[in-house]
C-alpha cells in the first residue's frame, strides 16, 4: 500500500472520530440551551440536535482527514 493512501486512512479515522466527538458536544450544548423544541428522528431537544452534530462532524472529519492525510503525503514525499 502507499504512503498516500495509509496516510489518508489515518487522518481520515484520526479526524472521523474526532469531528464526532467535537460535533456531539456542539450539538447537545446547543440543543440543551437553544433548540429544547427541535425534534428530529424521534428525539427531542439536545438528543436530537446532538445526533445530528455527531453525523456532521464525523462527516467533515472524514473528509478534512482524508484530503490532509493526502497533502501530508506528497509533501513528506517532495523533501
Amino acid at each position: 500500500m502507499s504512503r498516500q493512501t495509509v496516510y489518508a486512512v489515518l487522518g481520515g479515522l484520526v479526524l472521523l472520530v474526532l469531528g464526532g466527538v467535537f460535533g456531539l458536544l456542539t450539538g447537545i450544548s446547543v440543543g440543551g440551551n437553544y433548540l429544547s423544541g427541535f425534534e428530529f428522528a424521534g428525539q427531542r431537544g439536545y438528543e436530537a440536535t446532538g445526533t445530528i452534530g455527531l453525523w456532521v462532524g464525523a462527516g467533515l472529519g472524514l473528509i478534512l482527514g482524508v484530503l490532509g492525510g493526502r497533502s501530508l503525503a506528497r509533501r513528506h514525499r517532495a523533501s
